[in-house]
């Protein structure tokens, strides 16, 4: 049993990235695959497929290189955390690095970037800095 699953996904992604894999397996949940949706809309990640293996569904992430095997993603951060949730208003949504990284949030509306919160005008918790 995970503490937190969403750290683990983070940890993963950044774990092959750092090995120069091509892609990584991960359990999936409705909030996984809402980030990964985030992750390749916004160009992180190739792709995703949920593989159903019985009863339990895994996610396959296809990882994004440019030119000479460098992974788009060069940072993930975990914020809101199980013992300290982190939300923010319509008002105080985050830039990370100046606009070139992105915050996902979980918002009312669901899981987006924090450009697409500001611009809907909405809060929610701050689930992680992708850059």
């Amino acid at each position: 049993m995970l503490t937190d699953p969403i750290a683990d996904l983070l940890t993963r992604i950044r774990n092959a990235l750092v090995a120069g894999h091509e892609s990584v397996q991960a359990p999936a949940s409705k909030t996984k695959i809402a980030i990964a949706t985030v992750l390749r809309r916004e160009g992180f990640i190739k792709n995703f497929d949920i593989v159903h293996d019985g009863v339990k569904r895994t996610m396959r992430i296809d990882l994004a290189y440019s030119g000479r095997k460098q992974p788009t993603i060069s940072g993930l951060r975990r914020v809101s955390k199980p013992g300290l949730r982190v939300y923010v208003q319509k008002r105080e949504i985050p830039r990370v690095y100046g606009g070139l990284g992105i915050a996902i949030l979980s918002t009312p509306q669901g899981v987006m970037t924090g450009q697409e919160a500001w611009r809907r005008q909405v809060g929610g918790e701050v689930l992680c800095y992708v850059w």
